[in-house]
């Protein structure tokens, strides 16, 4: 039995599953976690990874494994393969003026020109997430660190390239810049490269940093291994590594998404993620045309805010899940007028980075821990639904979807989910999706290998735990949408 190992290294952890190759079946997994923060150095990452590892009894048994990781972060190295500075994770807003500024610079003054023409070059209009905008902001805030800039990777890219025995100063195999290799999904979410062409845009770079005379990672073909492990990390010496992926486009993978099925995903962000044959150009920037990591497209709308205003709603009102659940489910539709505008780090889609969460239609009758419960996960859905709102004006093809990450277990959500999207809502079985994608991709490497050409996806079942039926309940998004602007 051959076995393969996926590592999801994630905003908050690594996680780790180790499956049969052929069947998919867990053998055995791991986690560690990630220190908080929006600004993080990697060797956190590499301890996690580690740490991982043994937790999931090693992984000296693995024919091949990959990585998969949260997208956009920004590792810079220098020549010695050290890391210049933390990276500047997704989520750290400082760059957004760097955003506008590109946004504008690239339209020749006009803002309104500057977001169609980068949707049409790389796939997206620029917020503060995109590393493109991180580079902006080091070159302008930080010289001397931009100076020391030989290579810039993303999270998954440095753990890949370190798990293949290369790095600083005592590594294995040595600071080899040009060993770093990276997939379409990942590259595709930097904001220079052009999932269409496949490939790197250096004058966007150049535009960006200043300059373009950097190391970028090879992009890799879906079943192209970009590395053996370093018999230390992983493997015997012959295990391989496969190109890895964003997280999203992982979880994609993980799921079995195809062309038609969408995904709603509560987790650190809120994600509505679309399996496309081809990527959109929204100029309006509601919609992300990145690339999957089996040659589609993978439509993105983002939020910031997602799992942790369910977190916020528990901190508030002193309750666990099960306590939050039984109240807002306590409350009635709409509760009674109270409506949460749930940007509270800021906003992503929207772009709002310097919004603040409001809540409005405050009244006596209203000001209840039931009503404040559902209202909280009422405005968390309600910005997820926009979004799925603007695929469909995009005519992406929707004909499955399905809630997932831990919040999806949740009664609550099950309930009120059903009534805001209306649509039928399919709950996939629990599961680690990033790092089970990951995992696929690995065995579908390791089966391309054996076959000396690309071989078929390996054939892994993915459950549904549930299936909710349509419940529409138009009040409440009639209700967000008269507020949702009032920030």
């Amino acid at each position: 039995m051959a076995l393969v190992a996926g590592v999801d290294t994630s905003t908050q952890s690594c996680k780790i599953v180790v499956r049969d190759a052929e069947t998919g079946a867990l053998v055995r997994n791991g986690s560690a976690k990630h220190p908080d923060g929006t600004s993080i150095d990697p060797r956190f990452w590499w301890d996690a990874f580690c740490e991982a590892s043994a937790a999931a009894g090693g992984l000296a048994d693995v024919a091949a494994l990959s990585v998969g990781g949260q997208q956009h972060g920004m590792v810079c190295l220098d020549a010695e393969g050290n890391v210049v500075r933390d990276a500047l994770l997704w989520n750290d807003t400082r760059s957004a003026q760097a955003a506008e500024d590109l946004i504008v610079e690239l339209g020749g003054g006009d803002r309104a020109q500057g977001a169609q023409a980068w949707a049409d070059a790389v796939g997206s209009v620029l917020v503060a997430s995109l590393t493109v905008t991180k580079l902006r902001w080091l070159r302008d805030n930080e010289p001397e660190n931009a100076a020391k800039v030989a290579a810039v990777c993303l999270p998954h890219d440095w753990l890949s390239w370190r798990i293949a025995g290369y790095g600083p100063a005592g590594s294995p195999k040595g600071a080899d810049l040009n060993a770093l290799f990276t997939d379409a999904s990942d590259a595709s979410g930097t904001g220079y490269y052009d999932a269409k062409s496949g490939q790197y845009r250096r004058d966007l770079l150049r535009m960006a940093f200043g300059r373009d005379d950097v190391i970028l990672p090879r992009v890799l073909a879906p079943t192209e291994a970009g590395a053996t492990a370093d018999a230390a990390f992983a493997g015997d010496g012959t295990a391989l590594i496969a190109p890895g992926a964003g997280d999203n486009a992982g979880a994609a993978m993980g799921l079995g998404m195809v062309p038609g099925d969408i995904a709603i995903s509560i987790g650190t962000s809120g994600v509505v993620s679309a399996v496309a044959p081809q990527r959109t150009q929204d100029g309006s920037g509601a919609i992300n045309g990145f690339a999957d990591c089996t040659g589609n497209a993978l439509m993105l709308a983002v939020t910031l805010n997602a799992a942790q205003v369910l977190d916020a709603a528990r901190n508030v009102l002193d309750a666990d899940f099960a306590k939050l659940a039984d109240l807002a489910l306590a409350a009635p539709v709409g509760s009674d007028g109270l409506v949460l505008v749930p940007y509270l780090q800021g906003e992503r889609t929207p772009n709002r980075p310097d919004a603040s969460g409001t809540l409005h239609g405050i009244r006596l009758k209203n000001m209840t821990p039931a009503h404040l419960a559902r209202a909280y996960i009422e405005g968390m859905l309600c910005g997820l639904a926009d979004g799925l709102d603007a695929l469909k004006a995009l005519d992406v093809p929707i004909e499955r979807v399905m809630l997932i990450g831990g919040a999806a277990q949740n009664p609550a959500l099950q309930e009120i989910a059903p009534q805001i999207f209306g649509l039928p809502i399919s709950i996939p079985e629990p599961g680690e999706y990033v790092a089970d994608g990951a995992a696929r991709q690995a065995a579908w490497v390791l089966a391309s290998a054996a076959a000396g050409e690309p071989a078929a996806q390996p054939a892994w079942s993915t459950k549904m735990f549930l299936t909710l039926p349509a419940d529409p309940k138009p009040l409440i998004r009639e209700q967000y949408a008269a507020v949702r602007d009032l920030v």
